[in-house]
């Protein structure tokens, strides 16, 4: 029940406030010194029954952008995030960077050392008062975020905030950050209008209607249409209508690095992750919201196509390198567009022999495609793959309602994927440590969902472990987490092979500054926080100890970890 209640409130205090008028569930903090009139406003507004966000203590920084980021992902709802000056801010960079590659909108807000040395209440105290000024605090952030700003008045608050939310979440969508200097938090401001609605709603973008027309001709008149997608198919509906217009049309896609799923895994005209042999005879290329459709050297188009850039960002505006072509390019959210095109292709004449045709190779080209997945994955004569752990936890997901947070661990088309919002991968920029914190992020917006956290060993110890396994345990969020174990950096050894495949590098018994031996006994790790640990070594348990951790995580409302050994890819 809302209480309205008069007078004043200090800033700290005023800043939740608003938050919870915005929508915000969640403030993950990590806190510091700077952050007294922060806590000194949750208690005055607990005192006065305000209701406000729930603030949540997260021992890490990495960890709290990570938990907003995956509470995005299930929720649709943008989160808070509030960290301790400078320090904190730096160790929340990559999370904010990996929400901007993302198009993830979230608050992120932090501290700012007092400005003043002495003679105002929030001044300067202890040595850090100084030890953490930066000139500019906010470069630490701003190139991943659409806005940024320092609070200069605590009547500002309301309206700030109002306006960081709306950038936040409009089309493109992104991390805002707003600095919080110390002595300003201090002050009292008027409770006056902080529950109030919003005042400044975000922009949602939609196509160019003529655009949609001369996409829908296009594909309408070719005859071997590609779509390769990265970023989903928009939300639930629009998944489910890019299913069907994909199998009506007979129209090729390709998860070709895909950090959300856009179609199921088992559809027919699912042609698998390289769209190389598509391309190659493809008269048309939709690119749905792909930062980087295909390898420029590796892949080739065909001569004549024609490239559709269909996004929030087609172009990718943020990033200053980003040549490929396009020869019509159509912006507006995908949920939206994804449905628009298919409308303006309904009414549109076509060839049904031509299409059953089209659709019959896509299906047997599917078929094969999958079997040769499941033959390779299946082979365990060496011992534990990648592929066979992927194999093995797709079999053991069927029918159960979840998502894979996948981070150098098992592979989209390996492990079987068939459902919205079942399949996330880590983000191109390559900000590591990102799947165990985002999986207990999604784990939070939905209870009943298991998720799971795939990752190499590698990530594993990128993600904080000890900091995240703490959050589990004391949020109660039931996570499954499995470490493909290849004691080394494998995705480095892979770069360096792909560019010096007859060099020295990989000539040599052991790459240099790659290896990450001796491997510490994760289960250990898990266990110090109560977690259900195992380690995995013989290809013939796996799919029994899998079955055992789901168990634990569904029934027993317990984190498990399974420690696997594979080999390297």
């Amino acid at each position: 029940m809302k209480h309205t209640v008069s007078g004043d409130i200090t800033a700290g205090g005023a800043i939740f406030t608003r938050l919870k008028a915005l929508g915000v569930d969640y403030v993950f903090a990590n806190s510091g010194t700077d952050f007294p009139p922060i806590i000194e406003g949750l208690a005055e507004a607990s005192a006065k029954n305000i209701e406000l966000p729930t603030p949540i203590v997260i021992p890490h920084e990495h960890a709290a952008l990570g938990m907003a980021h995956g509470y995005y992902l299930i929720s649709g709802k943008a989160q808070a995030v509030m960290l301790h000056t400078n320090v904190g801010l730096s160790n929340g960079a990559t999370g904010a960077i990996n929400a901007a590659c993302e198009q993830i909108p979230m608050l992120l807000m932090s501290g700012r050392t007092p400005v003043m040395e002495g003679d105002r209440f929030g001044a300067r105290t202890v040595p850090i008062g100084w030890g953490q000024e930066m000139r500019d605090q906010t470069a630490l952030v701003r190139e991943a975020c659409k806005w940024d700003y320092e609070l200069k008045f605590p009547e500002q608050i309301a309206g700030l905030l109002d306006r960081a939310h709306a950038i936040a979440n409009s089309t493109p969508k992104g991390p805002i950050y707003l600095s919080l200097p110390r002595e300003v938090l201090c002050e009292a401001t008027p409770r006056e209008g902080l529950e109030d609605p919003a005042t400044i709603r975000p922009v949602t973008g939609a196509p160019n209607p003529s655009d949609i027309e001369t996409a829908a001709r296009w594909l309408v008149e070719a005859k071997n249409p590609l779509v390769i997608a990265q970023r989903g198919a928009g939300d639930r509906k629009s998944f489910k209508a890019f299913a069907r217009w994909a199998e009506e049309w007979g129209i090729a896609v390709c998860s070709w690095w895909a950090t959300h799923l856009a179609i199921s895994t088992e559809h027919p005209c699912h042609v698998g992750s390289d769209p190389g042999p598509w391309m190659e005879k493809a008269d048309v290329v939709v690119v749905l919201n792909c930062i980087a459709p295909w390898w420029p050297d590796k892949h080739k188009l065909a001569d004549g196509a024609k490239v559709i850039n269909i996004g929030p960002d087609p172009v990718f505006s943020r990033f200053p390198v980003r040549n490929f072509r396009s020869d019509l390019t159509i912006a507006g959210e995908t949920a939206l567009t994804v449905p628009a095109l298919i409308d303006a292709m309904a009414p549109l004449k076509r060839d049904p022999g031509a299409l059953a045709a089209r659709r019959d190779r896509l299906a047997k080209a599917s078929a094969q495609n999958r079997a040769s997945i499941v033959e390779k994955a299946t082979d365990t004569t060496r011992g534990i793959t990648k592929s066979y752990v992927s194999h093995c936890l797709g079999k053991a997901l069927e029918g159960v309602k979840s998502s894979v947070f996948s981070e150098l661990g098992t592979i989209l088309g390996t492990i079987k994927r068939e459902d919205h919002n079942s399949w996330f991968q880590e983000p191109h920029s390559g900000g590591l440590g990102w799947s165990f914190p985002t999986a207990l992020g999604a784990q939070l917006a939905e209870p009943d969902r298991v998720c799971v956290a795939t990752m190499g060993d590698g990530s594993y110890m990128f993600s904080n472990p000890t900091a995240c396994h703490q959050i589990a345990e004391a949020l109660e969020l039931p996570v499954l987490i499995v470490i493909l174990n290849n004691e080394e950096w494998g995705a480095v050894r892979a770069s360096v092979t792909g560019l010096y495949p007859s060099g020295f590098a990989s000539r040599a018994n052991e790459m240099p500054l790659t290896a990450l031996k001796p491997s510490p006994d994760f289960t250990n790790v898990a266990a110090a926080s109560r977690a259900w640990a195992r380690k995995v070594t013989d290809p013939d348990e796996l799919p029994k100890v899998i079955e055992q951790a789901l168990r634990v995580v569904r029934e027993n409302r317990r984190v498990a970890l399974l420690d696997v050994r594979v080999l390297p890819d």
